[in-house]
């Protein structure tokens, strides 16, 4: 008996709508790493620093943005894992 095959047609996904990049936004010209109430919205709970993807800042601001996170990170402003 033969086998049936599946079609592995492309799926359709919807277009992902880009967020706009929170500090064009609110007009931020400098990433602070000692504004940690801001850098923590770029961290997980784990304390892991976002993707791009995630936090929908531009290029130039997510690598400020980590940037930053590690230099809060060292000033102990920020964990480098969160408390169990």
């Amino acid at each position: 008996m033969g086998q049936r095959r599946r079609s592995g047609g492309s799926r359709r996904e919807r277009p992902v709508k880009a967020k706009p990049c929170v500090f064009h936004k609110e007009d931020i010209t400098y990433v602070d790493y000692k504004d940690y109430n801001m850098l923590r919205r770029f961290t997980s709970d784990r304390g892991k620093i976002r993707a791009r993807r995630v936090t929908g800042l531009c290029p130039q601001h997510q690598r400020e943005a980590a940037a930053a996170i590690k230099r809060a990170r060292e000033m102990a402003l920020l964990p480098y894992v969160a408390g169990q």
